[in-house]
């Protein structure tokens, strides 16, 4: 919402109108973006309402989350079966799994459930997937992350590479 303020007048002076303060992205943005400002008067990048629905802060979360080096995939209830559905059948929900959102307003939360690579530090790996994310989160949609859970669900071993390699799953 736009207001104006009016200073007074000096003496044969005109009236003066200051100019609404510029606010960031962040202080406007939400799920609805430039709510209220509508008519000609308005500019044009304010007129009109935006919305942004949970399933895109979820797909979002989940790219930020898998692009941090070390976080093998985010994970579902069981990440190994989900993640072999989603090579089978094109799942194209995959990017989304183990990631839950809660969206205001102007604000979201995130839980992720990863499994992140033997060897690594689980708190550098997950202190750097709650910077990407939150990055990325803020960056594309406005929205204030105030907080990103991180459950490690899963260690993947060495091992287990061997055992399912990627070229072995395939529909033919």
């Amino acid at each position: 919402m736009t207001t104006e303020t009016r200073r007074p007048a000096e003496a044969g002076a005109p009236t003066e109108i200051a100019a609404p303060p510029v606010r960031s992205g962040a202080e406007r943005a939400g799920t609805t973006i430039g709510a209220g400002a509508t008519g000609p008067g308005a500019p044009a990048a304010m007129r009109g309402r935006t919305s942004i629905a949970a399933a895109v802060v979820e797909k979002i979360a989940g790219m930020a989350a898998r692009e941090v080096p070390g976080v093998l995939a985010p994970a579902g209830g069981l990440a190994r079966i989900g993640a072999l559905r989603h090579r089978l059948a094109g799942d194209r929900e995959g990017v989304s799994r183990g990631v839950r959102v809660e969206v205001g307003e102007r604000q979201t939360a995130i839980d992720l459930n990863v499994v992140v690579e033997y060897g690594l530090s689980i708190p550098e790996v997950t202190a750097a997937v709650r910077e990407n994310v939150i990055l990325a989160l803020e960056r594309m949609t406005g929205l204030e992350v105030v907080e990103v859970n991180i459950v490690v669900e899963d260690v993947r071993l060495p091992e287990e590479d061997a055992v399912e390699p990627e070229s072995a799953v395939r529909v033919v």
